[in-house]
């Protein structure tokens, strides 16, 4: 390993505090009021009159924009890699911008929800134009891209397919898809999980599963009061086991993928708690927003981007590179053109993709 810290001026880092009224009435109560952070590169200060283009970082679960700002051992953190890319003239300077889209779940995947709050329209309504209102930037979707990992990236590809009127260019770094794949293989764990938190704690000796498994509402994936019982646990927690995070997430992407107002906690789970029994009807919901389906409903926002970035490691332990394959594929079948790439690494630590996928939006974007 080699630090890498950028040469000569490394640009200028801004934090900035943004009122919004579309997270005003979300669900959670979560702050309103929220910090974002917006990268200048060292050109921005050179010229009273340049605009540039502008890269908006969607981070994974449990993380937020702002993080993406800290010191890194061993290597870059987002602004130095920027700054050191720029330097080594393998791109041209561009804005970045940070913003905040952590909830109470632990994260979300930056689409509306009635479950968790409206982040999609947070960023597209509100902080695109606070950002273009603050700073120098070329303010239209031909200069302005995004791009991110895990659950970033998902958002990513999303917002090319949805909101392509805002967005021109996206890179998708290890971004969910192929959900029978990245998302099925841990309901196990989370319905042990959740199991600790039964009304009734268990007993040893003979069973009647229909009648445990047959509960008011249990078939329809709505909580019994064990989901309301393991948040109250873990909002109370400063540090989650693997298992309690886990689970989190798959409460997140139920309320992100199937939320319900009518439901006790505004959302549904695609399983029975009891059972363990998959329910079609509710499954099919989290498939609605699995990007391997959504390709072809897409198709024309998608061939209007001007570029489209994809990869994801060969080894990723979430399994994602099947999704990342099927959904090349499938963009490669309705005639979306994009780049597609695979290294040998997991889905752990792979910042250093940026140095790849940077330069390929800046000369996308670029005036």
């Amino acid at each position: 390993m080699a630090l890498k810290r950028p040469k000569g001026s490394s640009g200028m880092l801004v934090e900035l505090e943004h009122t919004s009224r579309i997270l005003k009435v979300n669900p959670l109560g979560d702050p309103y009021v929220r910090k974002l952070a917006v990268w200048l590169p060292p050109e921005y200060d050179s010229s009273t009159r340049r605009r540039f283009p502008v890269l908006y970082d969607l981070a994974g679960f449990t993380g937020s924009g702002l993080a993406h700002t800290n010191w890194k051992p061993f290597g870059d953190n987002v602004p130095e890699r920027a700054a050191r890319l720029i330097h080594e003239k393998k791109m041209g300077p561009v804005i970045v911008v940070f913003p905040d889209c952590f909830t109470a779940f632990g994260g979300n995947q930056y689409i509306n929800s009635s479950a968790i709050g409206n982040y999609a329209d947070y960023l597209t309504r509100e902080i695109v134009p606070f950002v273009d209102g603050e700073f120098r930037t070329l303010a239209s979707r031909e200069h302005r891209g995004c791009f991110g990992k895990s659950s970033g990236g998902y958002g990513a590809i999303i917002h090319g397919m949805k909101y392509a009127n805002t967005w021109g260019a996206i890179a998708n770094h290890s971004g969910d898809a192929y959900f029978d794949f990245v998302y099925w293989a841990d309901w196990p764990n989370t319905l042990n999980e959740l199991a600790k938190y039964r009304a009734q704690k268990r007993r040893a000796g003979k069973v009647d599963v229909r009648a445990t498994s047959g509960r008011k509402g249990l078939a329809e994936g709505l909580d019994d009061g064990r989901i309301k019982r393991f948040l109250e646990n873990v909002w109370k927690k400063e540090k989650l086991t693997m298992s309690e995070g886990h689970c989190l997430m798959n409460i997140c992407m139920a309320a992100t993928y199937d939320p319900d107002r009518r439901a006790p906690l505004g959302f549904r789970v695609p399983f029975n708690m009891e059972s363990g029994e998959m329910i079609h009807r509710r499954w099919n919901k989290w498939r609605d927003h699995d990007p391997i389906y959504l390709v072809t409903k897409h198709r024309a926002n998608l061939k209007t981007l001007r570029g489209i970035y994809i990869d994801c490691g060969w080894r990723d332990q979430y399994q994602i590179h099947y999704g990342a394959r099927i959904l090349s594929k499938r963009l490669a079948a309705a005639g979306v053109r994009h780049v597609y790439e695979e290294f040998d690494d997991n889905h752990s630590d792979i910042d250093y993709r940026m140095d790849v996928s940077l330069p390929f939006l800046y000369k996308a974007l670029k005036a």
